[in-house]
């Protein structure tokens, strides 16, 4: 079932973020959402998840799904090592030598027996989109979650993620047209509170 986002709205303290927000997101696919930074994207992508409440509209076709999401921040248990991590969501017949395989297909090497808080920024990044592809769900949202990779890197864990997504609904927020051809996504626009 597609997900219906009607005339949804939302302030804080006054101030208009959401105004009437109207969207339909395919199943099974891809989807990245753009727009200008402060156009409410984050905000959306938080009442999909049931972080936030609309003060009004309705969200159709969310209810029982099960979610798994990589925010703008990693999230990370900062004294655990990136395996210990990972497997804190997984499914039980996850074994380690699965983790590590994944760890190996989005290119991260040099992370065994360090806690996450001594990886760069780009490590990180990348245990915690395994983290969250290797967990038990049916929606899956990321927030910017190739930001702060190079280009190379990129490709590889846009590959990593289209591989290991396939048939999924993905809810991508992002700020580069080319990261949403590169996952032959469709494309949400918002600009100033209205979708495109």
């Amino acid at each position: 079932m597609d997900i219906k986002v009607n005339s949804i709205c939302k302030s804080f303290n006054g101030k208009q973020v959401l105004s009437n927000v109207d969207m339909t997101i395919s199943k099974g696919v891809i989807t990245c959402i753009m727009g200008a930074s402060g156009v409410g994207k984050t905000t959306l992508l938080y009442i999909l998840m049931g972080l936030l409440k609309p003060d009004c509209g309705e969200i159709k076709g969310l209810h029982g799904k099960r979610i798994s999401a990589v925010f703008q921040e990693d999230r990370l248990i900062e004294h655990w090592d990136a395996i210990k991590n990972i497997t804190l969501v997984c499914k039980k017949d996850m074994t380690k030598e699965k983790v590590i395989r994944h760890l190996t297909d989005i290119g991260l090497t040099d992370y065994e027996g360090k806690p996450v808080r001594a990886l760069s920024g780009g490590m990180r990044r990348r245990v915690a989109i395994i983290r969250a592809l290797l967990s038990e769900y049916d929606l899956l949202f990321m927030d910017e979650p190739f930001k702060g990779l190079d280009e190379e890197l990129k490709k590889q864990v846009i590959s990593y993620v289209m591989k290991n997504t396939k048939g999924k609904t993905i809810i991508i927020i992002t700020h580069d047209k080319e990261e949403v051809d590169m996952l032959q996504a469709e494309l949400i626009t918002m600009k100033s509170n209205l979708v495109f």
